[in-house]
């Protein structure tokens, strides 16, 4: 029921994620006036689906407290989250409310152990193919000992995405040189330093134009400064649109130029279009979870869908719990503190 088309939206989308994936099988929670008339247009869809009608929606302008207590056990976000728990889904996928929609899945999943903050992970097209970006808004301000545990989790995600062995991750900064940034950003660097991870190569730090080059596999951030990122390349990718929309109708000599030149810019366009990167993953919770656009389309629903199909395919949740268990148990002083607590 969520983003700005609802089911008009959702339910095309699932149609096209089903084409590419035949083993899908859905479980859709909605409103069943709007929902049902539309399934029955999508028989392969509807064949491979089963339908739970929903009490109530949440609206895209509710406060996430507000919905949490509203939603609670009625709502068809709620009751999707909770399919995961009963064991019904691998994977949620919803173009919601995100405030709404992280505050019930960490309800609902809980936090993994050993992780103090969710984030969400973007993925971002780079020169050299496409990255992974968190958080992009779900942790403001975070610390040292929490942009370490980004680290942990955008290093799995991206062996589970890219099926890379050792992925390579940066600290985004305001330079390369260590000397420069904030406290908890230096100090997340020599904690990544120290650590000796096996699963990731640290690479140190990157500045804002590094994310487009594609300079490493992994970009670690806090909330803040990820999600202005990702509105102003988001941004500048509908300027640069809009600029060779302009240059290339300003003159008959333009015109003629665009007719030849059409194939380069399809590609362009195809490499610029938002809805095949769409699909930010809420990590460090006991279940994956995957915000879609609120505003995207019925092909931009379905490459959300595709994120969370090769999350459940590629064990992401298993990886983050086992990069986490093997970088807890190498600091002694847990382990040391553990026993300690133990014995008293």
């Amino acid at each position: 029921m969520g983003g700005d088309f609802g089911p008009q939206v959702v339910i095309p989308g699932a149609a096209k994620a089903l084409e590419r994936h035949p083993d899908i099988r859905f479980a859709l929670y909605g409103l069943e006036d709007q929902c049902v008339p539309l399934l029955d247009k999508y028989p392969k869809l509807k064949a491979n689906s089963t339908f739970h009608a929903s009490e109530l929606a949440i609206a895209m302008d509710e406060k996430p407290s507000q919905a949490l207590r509203r939603g609670r056990g009625k709502a068809s976000m709620w009751q999707a989250i909770e399919a995961i728990n009963k064991g019904e889904a691998d994977v949620v996928v919803s173009a919601g409310n995100t405030g709404a929609l992280m505050a019930m899945s960490v309800f609902c999943l809980r936090m993994m152990q050993g992780i103090q903050r969710p984030a969400i992970a973007a993925i971002w097209p780079t020169l050299k193919g496409e990255s992974i970006v968190l958080d992009v808004g779900a942790t403001i301000g975070a610390d040292a000992q929490q942009l370490m545990d980004f680290a942990l989790m955008g290093g799995a995600m991206a062996r589970a995405l890219f099926e890379v062995e050792r992925p390579t991750l940066g600290l985004l900064n305001v330079g390369v040189e260590e000397i420069k940034g904030q406290e908890q950003v230096k100090e997340a660097g020599r904690l990544l330093r120290e650590a000796g991870l096996d699963s990731i190569d640290y690479f140190g730090f990157v500045e804002g134009d590094d994310i487009g080059r594609g300079t490493v596999d992994v970009v670690v951030t806090e909330g803040f400064s990820g999600n202005i990122a990702l509105k102003a390349a988001e941004g500048t990718a509908r300027q640069i649109a809009e600029y060779l929309r302009a240059a290339m109708s300003r003159t008959l000599l333009a015109k003629i130029g665009y007719i030849l030149a059409k194939g380069a810019f399809d590609r362009l366009r195809e490499k610029m279009d938002p809805r095949k990167v769409n699909g930010g993953v809420f990590l460090g919770l006991n279940g994956v979870v995957i915000k879609s656009h609120g505003g995207t389309d019925a092909e931009g629903f379905a490459a959300a869908i595709d994120v969370g199909y090769d999350m459940v395919r590629n064990g992401l949740k298993a990886k983050i719990e086992n990069d986490l268990q093997k970088y807890h148990a190498s600091r002694p002083s847990e382990g040391a503190a553990s026993g300690m607590a133990d014995e008293v």
